[in-house]
Formats: structure tokens, sequence, C-alpha cells
């Protein structure tokens, strides 16, 4: 093969037998507790993918090293930790460079090096079902990978010569893949062009109905409120990124009708090749008319993942539009215990769920309502929310109809 993503396809035909450890730094003081629920979220990554472990390497620098990422006594403890245990995969919580991914193989020669980024690509890779879907993920690993060739083969001094070729020494087998992955991306962006063509003429035809897009992070229960709300079977489970392709239901509350889309889960530092890739399905959430924002409260850290959220909308273009922010997993949710003697401030993870609740309320910036999608909690209420959001729009769009009420 002229071209293969070796190090991905290698983590996705494993199974949970392989091993993984977890590698990240520490930028700021205090940072500590930060990088390490960051390293548990990368853990539930590998383990999407299909790997395991809980050993975690963490290292307090000023910047990361241009060369290494980390420094390279660390990357010893961890080249001879792999050995000790047969750790298959040394996964690092950053997108590295081509230059740091192949100094650290030099280093690390027992284990497969793997980035956050390609970690995440190679989920979206086994989580594609549609050949839509399938077609942006790999358009997306092409687009990571082009730039990261030199250091896939070994063979990179090998010329191509004789008849027919360029003049002198002839193509390197680098540029030859380099041309062949180039052709590959412009091919399928027409392709995907096309679908976004077709895509975009079945939103047109579906009139002016009022359109709402459920968004939040990945693993909130986006999927399962739209199974209640839709009384449809969107495939839901407590994974990250279950849900890649858009799916749209009508949905009827009363005398009022919308469409309600379920578009793919929002993560910290989602790679920019996925962003690009799944533009025309996020189009879903461009066009929409209200943005249902789903946050799992009982998340340490919800109130971060919100923040990614809406720097991710932003991003889109989608920001500005209504906002309704449901708090989901209200029975899962357990406040920390908090120091009184301490000399930093109450968080949100410290807080009771009336404390919480009271706090958001009071805001006035944004409506908000707490329930739990999995034991039904709250969502009568949220349905008369959303009846009264939807028939706003659909008065001023249907005032005839609005007269007939």
């Amino acid at each position: 093969m002229l071209f293969l993503l070796k190090i991905c396809k290698d983590l996705a035909a494993q199974t949970n037998t392989e091993k993984a450890v977890f590698v990240g730094i520490i930028l700021e003081k205090g940072g500590e507790r930060k990088v390490m629920e960051y390293l548990e979220e990368l853990q539930f990554l590998a383990e999407t993918a299909g790997a395991v472990g809980d050993k975690k390497f963490v290292q307090r620098m000023d910047r990361p090293d241009k060369a290494t990422y980390i420094g390279t006594g660390k990357l010893e403890e961890i080249k001879e930790y792999c050995e000790q245990e047969d750790v298959q995969y040394v996964i690092f919580d950053d997108e590295l460079t081509g230059t740091q991914q192949r100094n650290i193989e030099k280093i690390i020669q027992c284990a497969h090096i793997i980035d956050r980024t390609s970690l995440i690509l190679e989920i979206f890779a086994q989580r594609a079902r549609t050949a839509y879907a399938k077609m942006q993920v790999e358009l997306a690993q092409l687009q990571y990978q082009l730039p990261r060739l030199a250091g896939m083969w070994t063979h990179l001094e090998r010329q191509r010569g004789g008849m027919g070729t360029r003049g002198g020494m002839g193509e390197t087998q680098i540029e030859v893949d380099r041309r062949i992955v180039k052709e590959k991306i412009t091919k399928l962006k027409a392709q995907l062009a096309k679908v976004d063509r077709q895509m975009a003429t079945q939103r047109g035809n579906r009139g002016s109905l009022v359109r709402l897009a459920l968004v939040g992070y990945t693993n909130v229960g986006k999927s399962t409120l739209m199974n209640l709300l839709a009384k449809s079977d969107v495939f839901a489970e407590n994974k990250l990124f279950a849900t890649l392709d858009t799916t749209v239901r009508k949905v009827v509350i009363e005398n009022v009708p919308f469409l309600l889309s379920d578009t793919v889960g929002f993560i910290r530092k989602l790679p920019t090749q996925l962003v690009e890739a799944f533009k025309s399905t996020l189009d879903e959430v461009r066009e929409a008319d209200i943005l249902l924002h789903v946050v799992d409260i009982s998340h340490p850290d919800f109130e971060e993942q919100m923040d990614v959220v809406e720097k991710t909308l932003r991003d889109i273009g989608a920001d500005g539009k209504p906002v309704l922010v449901i708090f989901n997993k209200v029975d899962a949710y357990k406040p920390e215990e908090y120091d009184p003697y301490s000399i930093t401030p109450k968080e949100a993870r410290h807080r009771t769920l009336d404390e919480l609740k009271n706090s958001w309320i009071a805001q006035e910036k944004t409506p908000c309502i707490f329930i739990s999608a999995k034991q039904k909690t709250g969502i009568d209420k949220l349905r008369g929310d959303l009846y009264k959001m939807v028939a706003e729009i659909h008065a001023g769009r249907w005032p005839f109809d609005n007269f007939l009420w």
C-alpha cells in the first residue's frame, strides 16, 4: 500500500487486552488536577477505541519541547515502564508534530506513539456508519497524515526513474505518496461537495418548519433526549462519539410541529480536520432556529465543557442564536466536598444541586432547565418550555395559524 494509517489501524484491530499509558504536561501553577482530569478523558477515549490502562505520566514544563514534547528523561521513564508492563500504546494528550513523533519513536521503540488527534480520528473511523460519514472521516485522516508522511516510510531515499518519469533523479517515493494523497483529498472533497448540495436541497425542502438542534459535549445524553422527545430509536451509548451522522425527526408538542436534529458531540481540542470535514453536517446547527445545549451536570468540569461547546459554536458561525440550556443527569449529580479552610473559593463542583439551580436560574442570561433523560425527570416541563419557544417563532411565520388558535 502506498498509504497506510498503521498506528490507528493497529489500535482498531486490537482487543481490550491491549494496554495503553497516557502522557500530559502541566503548563501552569496548580494545574495538576486539571491535567489529571484531561488524562481521564483521554483514557475514556482510548477505551472507546479499544485499549485499556490507567497509568498516567505528567511533567511540569514552561512549554512543550519542540523536539520531543516532554523531556528525554521522562521519555526514558515511560520506555522502561512500557517494557516492564508490556504496554502497546503511548498516547499523548496533545497533537504531536511529525518531528516530535519521530523523535519519540526513536526513544520508545517498544510501543506505538499516538496523539490525541489521531486517537479521535480513529474513533470517528470506527463509529462511521454511512458512506457520507466514512468519506468525511477519511478526508480528515488524509489531511492529518499528509504533513506526517515522512515519518511513515523507511525507504524515502528510493528514487523512481526511467522512461515516463520526471527528469533528473526521478521522483522520490515520498513525493509520489504526497501526490497520490493530495489527489485522493481532491477527489473526496468533490464527492463530499456533491453530497453537501444534495443535503442542502433536502434541508430546503423541509419548508419553513421551526428547527431545533441538540448540541453539547460528547456523551452528555443528547441521543437519549432525542429518543424521548421524538419517540425515535437513535443509537445511544455511554461512550464518546456514539453519534456521528445527523439525525432529523419531526416532533409535535400539542399542536405545534418542529424539526429536531441530533448532531455529533463536541470535545476539547476537537481536531480542526474534523471540523472542516464535518462542516456540512454542522450546517444543521448553523441553520437551526433554537439550540438546545445539553450539559452533563454530573461531570465535575461541566462549566469548562460548556465553554468548549460555546467556543466551537462561535468557530462554526452558529453563535448568537436563542439557546435553552438543558442540565442533564441530575440523578447522577454528587457535589464534591469543600474544605472550609481552603484559600480557594467554592467552585461549581462543590455546590449542592439546589445551589446550582438557584445560581443558574438567578443569572437570567440564558433559559435553563434541570432534567434526567434517563429517569425521565423534568421531561414534561421541558416539553412545555419547548412548546412556548417554538410557538413564538411559529406564530411569527404563520400569523393566520396563530389567529386560528
